[in-house]
């Protein structure tokens, strides 16, 4: 049995609940409130409650179904999609294999933006960069360069921090021998190491 969402626009069609929840976790980088997918969905909190329980049930495999290779895991009081921990190993090898291609100018000052402001949220970096960020951290994520180091208890806003992998890719120690950034900048720049450090 299926729920249907109604349209804010009073003529659009009905849509099904769990196949809308499912569409918004294939994009959500971060964890899904109950009330914040209510409201997008114009749906009671209990509605949407029973329709995440019966989508973990459904994707783990419950009353006859196939176990997928991903679950609906409650985490930071939300809701969010992730890969079983028995795939973990797969996933990284197709991910580091299948696209060796180099870094995208993008990716190269988001991450360059969070190794020397970390840990950092999503919302920052975005801030700073002035552009939307969530593909590339998705991207930095899969490739091991970045990782979740902790989560907002109160916002549920997931920090990112660098990895052992990219100071592998850049042959350092550690952090502290990234270059200082002043020296790179033009005259006027003096201090801009100290937003950083």
């Amino acid at each position: 049995m299926t729920t249907e969402v109604n349209e804010l626009a009073p003529d659009a069609p009905t849509l099904d609940l769990e196949r809308a929840l499912e569409a918004i976790f294939m994009v959500a980088d971060e964890p899904q409130g109950l009330v914040a997918l209510a409201t997008t969905l114009g749906r009671p909190v209990a509605a949407v409650r029973q329709t995440i329980e019966r989508l973990v049930d459904d994707y783990d495999g419950v009353n006859g179904t196939i176990r997928r290779g991903f679950e609906l895991r409650e985490v930071a009081g939300g809701w969010r999609l992730y890969v079983r921990g028995e795939y973990d190993r797969i996933v990284r090898e197709f991910v580091l294999t299948e696209n060796p291609s180099r870094l995208s100018q993008a990716a190269l000052e988001t991450l360059s933006v969070i190794a020397y402001k970390q840990p950092i949220t999503r919302s920052a970096i975005a801030s700073i960069r002035a552009v939307n960020v969530d593909s590339v951290v998705r991207t930095l994520l899969g490739r091991g360069l970045i990782t979740e180091v902790s989560t907002d208890s109160e916002t549920g806003a997931i920090y990112y921090g660098t990895t052992d992998v990219l100071l592998t890719q850049l042959g350092l120690n550690s952090l502290d021998e990234l270059p200082r950034i002043s020296p790179l900048l033009a005259d006027g720049a003096e201090g801009f190491d100290d937003q950083f450090h």
